[in-house]
């Protein structure tokens, strides 16, 4: 039974291996594409190269539930199609041991993408957007299209580019009062976070008083706030390209902040339970190849699963938003899709068994 195991083991994750390759290579390539129409100054070729690069891990991790669900597919219809798994089931192997037999080397592909969704792919995502936001930064303008906005009490902040090493361009700090009305403006083209102390330099400040507008220019500016660069490194990623440490803290501040954490606490769940939706996406796979999927095309396996996947991810992306308009909690939210996955596959299994 061990050298079964190891026979299915290679089949499937060879099969969910390729099926990753070539998801992530054709999301690379529509990145490239799309960042070619950037290229301007400092932003060559080389540059968009290289940016494409450093986001592949967040890729690889981003559709490993498609790619678990596709290639277990491809990998046990192809032992369907040569009668091998008729012939294992003469043999006395049972259905819950093929199941097992899958589950081990999704499982090891899924602790390998968690390590890459904690460590790796964060990391690189930080980097890529502060070299790409370094390069277009537009110094003296708040509408830089990679920068970024932050609010803090009654401050409202913009960078237009952020680095990993506690240096910021391009600072842009709104502050109004209580009735809503800006009372100052400052803009730094630098800020450099030492010794846990944030310093403004180069800032003009524009104060709005009754009399009118004031004008001042500052070498060195001390900057007291709550952020630091743990934070700013978290902020400057969208949600689904945070680890899931990251997410928790960041949500954690902005509910400290009174701030709406929605985003950030969705995208946590949707993370953290990835293991079990990729488990689910495997049962759906063996609930169909043992069933009405047995005796079908490989071309055809593949066009199921990927509608099954465009299905499960309609629904994360209908109920996700849904749970911040209507209210309930998003761990809800992610954990619905899954439950649903289980419980369909569960049923296709014992009807089949």
């Amino acid at each position: 039974m061990a050298k079964l195991n190891r026979y299915i083991g290679r089949t499937v994750a060879g099969a969910i291996i390729m099926v990753l390759f070539v998801i992530v290579g054709l999301d690379l390539l529509s990145e490239l594409i799309d960042g070619l129409k950037e290229v301007r100054g400092d932003y060559t070729f080389v540059a968009v190269l290289k940016y494409v690069g450093l986001t592949s891990p967040g890729s690889f991790y981003d559709y490993l539930p498609f790619a678990a669900l596709v290639g277990c597919l491809a990998g046990l219809g192809s032992l369907a199609s040569s009668s091998e798994l008729i012939v294992m089931r003469a043999a006395g192997v049972s259905t819950r041991q093929l199941v097992f037999a899958v589950i081990k080397p999704t499982l090891a592909i899924t602790l390998l993408g968690l390590v890459v969704a904690e460590y790796v792919a964060p990391v690189s995502q930080q980097i890529a957007e502060s070299q790409r936001a370094v390069a277009l930064q537009k110094t003296h303008s708040i509408h830089s299209r990679h920068g970024m906005w932050h609010r803090e009490g009654q401050q409202f902040m913009h960078f237009n580019a952020v680095q990993p090493n506690g240096v910021l361009f391009g600072v842009s700090i709104f502050s109004f009062n209580q009735e809503r009305q800006l009372e100052r403006n400052i803009f730094a083209e630098r800020a450099h976070y030492i010794d846990g102390d944030w310093t403004l330099e180069a800032v003009k400040i524009v104060d709005l008083g009754p009399k009118g507008a004031t004008y001042e220019f500052i070498p060195q500016l001390p900057w007291d706030t709550g952020l630091s660069p743990e934070l700013l490194n978290i902020l400057v990623l969208d949600p689904k390209d945070l680890s899931i440490s990251g997410l928790w803290r960041y949500a954690q501040y902005l509910n400290k902040q009174g701030l709406n954490a929605g985003d950030y606490e969705l995208a946590f769940w949707n993370k953290l339970l990835q293991p079990l939706t990729i488990m689910g996406m495997v049962l759906i796979a063996i609930s169909f190849i043992f069933g009405p999927l047995r005796n079908v095309t490989m071309g055809f396996r593949v066009f199921v699963g990927v509608m099954v996947g465009i299905v499960f991810r309609t629904l994360q992306d209908i109920l996700g938003p849904s749970s911040m308009v209507y209210g309930f909690d998003p761990i809800y939210a992610s954990l619905l899709p899954i439950v649903l996955c289980f419980i369909a596959g569960t049923y296709m299994l014992m009807k089949k068994a």
